[in-house]
């Protein structure tokens, strides 16, 4: 059956069933948890695509993109369709120049709040103003400012393929917020050290340090034991007192270092990152405290 949108007729495809494909973790009708993340999937909507969009959407939720590989401006990868072979895509957006860069953190280096959410790995709400007044835009501001291109036969651009990637990203956003700051020409490492949060450069004011005064006295350092000349004393130890490991119990939060490092980028399995591993730091915690109790039936 032939079906019709705002770009004309078209034969509608099933594409193949992929395997290892990068699929979307968010729950049905809605892509992103944080406030960037849906702004970059509102803005590319905004854009009057058409149908493709949705479609886009399934092939994200079913795993049909195979790889997605992000560098400064540019994303490529590809996607599984109709015909044995993954369709290329690439995605290009327009950088900001270093000037403009270096005029905008400058900006943000001034406004305390931003610069501590950004080192804290968080989208400051307020950003997009700084960025409106030095007549910029931290997201696409219209569709010319993306140039994509797809080797599958659809004629319209963006296509299915293209739009799949879109969502994946806008995904990754939310783990990796500094991925928006890549495709606009500036890495994590360069805009928190632009922030001042690398290494600081010498004050060449000051001169070369002076050496110090030749009565001061030399720190002494501490000679350590010699190793004892039993060789099982060394290794068997001491006795440690009864209170050495403190009081030991299964922690209240179960998987926080999970909770904390987020998703994993571009995750590829069936099930929820998060749900397919919880159950596993569980059991780890209650089998781990079973064995420093020295149950030797525990679960």
């Amino acid at each position: 059956m032939r079906r019709w949108d705002r770009f004309g007729f078209f034969e509608p495809s099933v594409p193949r069933r992929a395997k290892g494909g990068i699929r979307a973790q968010s729950k049905r009708g809605t892509f992103g948890e944080s406030w960037w993340a849906k702004r970059w999937i509102s803005v590319l909507e905004s854009f009057d695509i058409g149908a493709r969009m949705g479609r886009g959407r399934n092939y994200a939720r079913s795993g049909q993109v195979l790889s997605i590989e992000v560098e400064k401006g540019t994303v490529k990868a590809k996607v599984q369709g109709s015909r044995p072979t993954p369709y290329r895509v690439a995605i290009e957006i327009k950088s900001i120049t270093p000037a403009h860069w270096e005029k905008l953190v400058k900006v943000l280096s001034h406004q305390a709040i931003f610069v501590a959410k950004l080192l804290a790995g968080e989208m400051p709400q307020d950003i997009e103003r700084i960025f409106q007044s030095a007549g910029l835009s931290l997201f696409p501001g219209k569709s010319k400012d993306l140039k994509t291109d797809c080797s599958c036969p659809d004629w319209s651009n963006p296509c299915k393929h293209i739009a799949a990637v879109y969502y994946l990203l806008g995904e990754e956003f939310d783990r990796d917020p500094f991925l928006i700051f890549k495709l606009r020409g500036l890495q994590r490492e360069e805009l928190i050290k632009m922030l001042g949060g690398g290494e600081k450069k010498p004050d060449k004011r000051k001169g070369k340090p002076q050496p110090p005064p030749a009565h001061a006295e030399e720190k002494k350092i501490p000679v350590s034991e010699p190793l004892p000349a039993d060789g099982s004393l060394f290794w068997n130890g001491g006795t440690l007192p009864e209170d050495f490991c403190g009081e030991v119990q299964i922690p209240p939060v179960s998987a926080a270092l999970l909770k904390r490092l987020g998703n994993f980028p571009f995750w590829r399995g069936k099930e929820r990152f998060f749900d397919a591993l919880e159950p596993v730091y569980a059991r780890a915690s209650t089998r781990g405290l079973a064995v420093f109790l020295g149950e030797k039936n525990g679960p």
